[in-house]
């Protein structure tokens, strides 16, 4: 087991590491914005661990910072949508290849315009990556409108829920973080497998 999950922890521990050391600067919020924007469509780590001691260090921007996470996200989202409508050979079959999405680009390509709002939506609350779902979106052409909408449902509710438990719990949180990264990090993958797995059901 730790041999399976050492190197996908040791690369996420100097990812967040690396995110986090923004948090402390007097450009966080533009780093916040930059990181929330890039993770819809090719950054691996989600804004979650910039959002979460940002929150810590100044609770009663928690409104604010999620804010600035989410319409990031949302606006992430329509590049994400516009490389796999316009520049999928060039730049996102390279994405796709990167993060091993293949078998999810596979799987969307039935039937996703029967599903396009719950999967996108699906997609931006949960741990699936959602560099696929907008690449996937634009290369499918689907619906931009479900796209927006979905992601702007989605992300906020994800981000503001987060943003509002450090508000209420603050520092016992990024604690915890810290003294369980590796075991989060396994808990992390196996939900991201799960959601593959959800993902792949709405897909039928």
């Amino acid at each position: 087991m730790k041999k399976i999950f050492g190197y996908p922890a040791q690369f996420m521990r100097q990812i967040y590491d690396w995110t986090i050391n923004w948090s402390k600067t007097k450009y966080a919020e533009y780093a916040l914005f930059c990181i929330s924007f890039a993770e819809s469509s090719f950054f691996p780590v989600p804004p979650d661990v910039l959002l979460i001691p940002m929150v810590i260090a100044d609770r009663k921007k928690w409104f604010r910072i999620a804010l600035i996470c989410s319409i990031a996200s949302v606006l992430g989202s329509l590049l994400g949508y516009f490389i796999g409508y316009a520049l999928f050979e060039l730049v996102g079959a390279k994405i796709v290849e990167m993060y091993n999405l293949q078998a999810v680009v596979t799987m969307l390509s039935e039937k996703y315009s029967e599903h396009a709002f719950l999967t996108v939506f699906t997609a931006a609350f949960t741990p699936i990556p959602f560099k696929a779902i907008t690449i996937t979106a634009g290369l499918f052409k689907i619906s931009i409108l479900s796209l927006f909408i979905g992601s702007a449902i989605g992300r906020s509710a994800r981000f503001f829920l987060v943003a509002g438990l450090i508000r209420i719990y603050g520092a016992k949180i990024q604690t915890f973080i810290e003294k369980y990264f590796n075991l989060l990090t396994i808990l992390f993958l196996i939900l991201l497998i799960g959601g593959f797995i959800l993902l792949k059901f709405i897909a039928e």
